[in-house]
């Protein structure tokens, strides 16, 4: 039993291979329909391994069903309520296998005149028979005077519109940090190049998604766009991650007293953001009713999140071995440092990012309104980097870095004294 799906979860055009596979029903797509919806299926390489003349063939065919109704068809057959999917009340049938007439492939199209969401479906009620087929499923709606087709769903017609305008904004930010680093450059480090990447990277990456899903609308395929956007995702899930991870631990602080222990967490945490990032593919790849979908989705929430915490082990353990004199300047910049990267860490990522926004995204999902998840994840991540770009901005003093001069002169003190009397010692 197997099935290969050939096109990502996005994609309208899908290409299905299904080879020696007995179940009974085999979601294919999902797709939100208008009242000038179309499905075209063209189905090849039919072979049934039941050969037998008798075959009832209006037994095997494909339906649709609203996807709020599909599991009571999935309950209907588990109580026995009906023996076959097609004699389900809640499907419509687009075409059954009596089209074939001895040959190996057919061709159907059908008209959906009702708004709603949903599933395409195979079902298969010959007791005990497998099939091999390739089907290649087009679902669009008709827009404007013209009937172009739409290959995307109502919703996300202005998704590409919206990335774009995003894009834009990342680019003017990009512009005005350019600006900010002009004017401080005598204090510019190279975490703060590290921030400007990552506007760029984001710019970038929703300039290749707005292409991706333009592309989709009107021809029903990415055309290789999806290859940008993941590379650009990738980027900048990896970028994100150092600059979070090198603020946390220190890097642009306190890179005398962490150094050593930043590349060990680098270490550890870029894979888990490589494994996190492969996940997202995954899970885009994946379509929306198949089950390992909520595995990966929570696959990827979990490393996600995982990939800061092992920040908090050497802030720690740096806070615990400050305890003599020399050490109230670095105990001051731990402390301040903590504190802010909880606050990024709790609530943006665990509050905004594993909470807020997958509910924000399931509700504008379920309600045609996909934009709105967009939206709402763009503007928390422009409020991280605002937040961020402010706070650690090149400053000769920052609330992270202004120490008084009493404290340094104590410290220089106890160092001395420290030095003295280790050199007794020996």
């Amino acid at each position: 039993m197997h099935m290969l799906q050939l096109a990502d979860g996005n994609t309208t055009i899908r290409f299905t291979e299904i080879q020696y596979d007995g179940r009974p029903v085999i979601a294919i797509d999902v797709f939100r329909f208008t009242d000038t919806g179309r499905l075209e299926l063209n189905v090849s390489q039919v072979n049934l391994c039941n050969k037998s003349p008798n075959l009832d063939l209006a037994k095997v065919g494909f339906v649709i069903c609203r996807e709020a109704a599909w599991g009571h068809v999935h309950q209907q057959l588990t109580e026995g309520e009906v023996t076959c999917a097609l004699d389900s009340n809640l499907v419509k049938l687009v075409s059954d296998f009596g089209s074939l007439n001895e040959k190996s492939s057919f061709d159907a199209d059908f008209q959906v005149d009702n708004v709603n969401r949903y599933t395409l479906a195979f079902a298969n009620c010959l007791n005990g028979g497998k099939v091999s087929m390739n089907v290649r499923s087009a679902m669009y709606n008709l827009d404007g005077k013209q009937n172009r087709r739409n290959y995307l769903s109502p919703g996300e017609t202005n998704l590409p519109r919206v990335y774009f305008i995003w894009s834009l904004g990342y680019f003017t930010l990009a512009l005005i940090w350019i600006y900010v680093l002009y004017k401080g450059r005598r204090t510019v480090s190279r975490i703060h190049f590290l921030m400007l990447v990552l506007l760029i990277l984001n710019a970038l990456n929703l300039v290749c998604q707005a292409e991706y899903k333009s592309h989709i609308k009107r021809t029903g395929s990415a055309h290789g766009w999806d290859v940008p956007f993941y590379i650009f995702n990738f980027l900048k899930g990896i970028s994100l991650t150092v600059l979070i991870v090198s603020i946390g631990t220190g890097w642009s602080q306190l890179k005398p007293y962490l150094q050593g222990k930043v590349n060990k967490i680098l270490m550890i945490v870029i894979p888990l953001q490589v494994a996190a990032n492969i996940a997202r593919v995954i899970l885009v790849e994946t379509p929306s009713f198949d089950s390992p979908r909520f595995a990966w989705k929570m696959g990827f929430a979990v490393v996600d999140i995982a990939c800061y915490f092992p920040v908090f082990f050497p802030i720690a353990d740096s806070m615990a071995a400050q305890t003599d004199g020399n050490a109230a300047v670095n105990l001051m910049k731990l402390t301040r440092l903590r504190q802010f990267y909880l606050v990024v860490v709790i609530v943006y990522t665990y509050f905004i990012r594993a909470l807020i926004l997958p509910l924000v995204t399931a509700d504008s999902d379920e309600n045609g309104h996909p934009w709105t998840g967009v939206l709402a994840e763009e503007l928390a991540t422009v409020a991280l980097y605002a937040f961020t770009g402010y706070t650690f901005k090149p400053e000769a003093h920052t609330q992270y870095s202004e120490i008084d001069d009493e404290e340094k002169d104590a410290g220089a003190e106890q160092l001395k004294l420290e030095d003295h009397d280790r050199q007794n010692g020996e």
